[in-house]
């Protein structure tokens, strides 16, 4: 209900941002900003046509320079959006295998140059791995949900996945925690009612800070972060 009042809301438009979508896709050549202006613009319209209200606290909290990874916990599909429409600095997605070719996102990704990892396979893993190290020692922004999959209990946090800080190590690069409240609700509750939900960028930990720790010790504390956010924020 909430997708169908979005394509509603923006039914003169909607057309045109697809077609303009999928051009930027066909012709990504390696610079993902005119990738993120266009996702940001359509996700933009998306919240405000799906009756969503989006809070967003912390983004002085984001590091000066690029070459970071923001490490949120995941709800759904409407996550995505949520950064797309609220993050001043462009980056890329690292998305589960089974969601590369769902519609729109899948545009989103290949104009964005996002990757997609099959966590079956260990070889293909390590490979994205070491890519998106590598971009981001070149100064890349890069996305991706430590849970592995989405949480189906709400905002409660599911154990992350010590894998998806190898990267990151690998990069030494700044780790953004991210806590997002509510995300669930547009896409899994049947209703076009007034929503709110929350996106808090979390101050992030420098290499400095973890350089010694073990990767099941980052996810811990990551996601220590994140639990603590969300009993903060959730119900003010």
């Amino acid at each position: 209900m909430r997708i169908a009042l979005m394509v509603l809301m923006n039914f003169l438009l909607a057309p045109f941002m697809f077609i303009r979508l999928c051009w930027v896709a066909k012709h990504y050549n390696g610079d993902y900003n005119p990738g993120f202006k266009i996702s940001k613009f359509i996700a933009k319209r998306a919240i405000w046509g799906g009756n969503i209200k989006l809070e967003v606290h912390g983004v002085e909290n984001l590091p000066e320079k690029d070459g970071f990874m923001f490490y949120p916990n995941h709800q759904g599909l409407f996550d995505s959006l949520t950064f797309y429409s609220s993050c001043p600095r462009p980056f890329a997605a690292v998305i589960k295998k089974e969601a590369k070719n769902i519609i729109l996102l899948k545009q989103v990704l290949e104009a964005t140059g996002s990757l997609a990892m099959d966590r079956e396979d260990v070889r293909q893993s390590m490979q994205v791995i070491n890519q998106i190290a590598e971009e981001v020692k070149a100064g890349r922004n890069y996305l991706i949900f430590p849970e592995g999959h989405r949480s189906r209990e709400g905002n409660k946090v599911q154990e992350f996945k010590p894998g998806s800080f190898k990267a990151a190590q690998k990069a030494k690069c700044p780790i953004v925690p991210c806590a997002l409240i509510n995300c669930f609700i547009p896409f899994d509750v049947q209703s076009i009612r007034r929503v709110t939900v929350k996106l808090i960028y979390l101050k992030p930990m420098y290499y400095e800070e973890y350089q010694g720790m073990k990767t099941v010790e980052i996810a811990t504390e990551v996601r220590r972060r994140i639990v603590e956010a969300i009993a903060q924020y959730e119900d003010k």
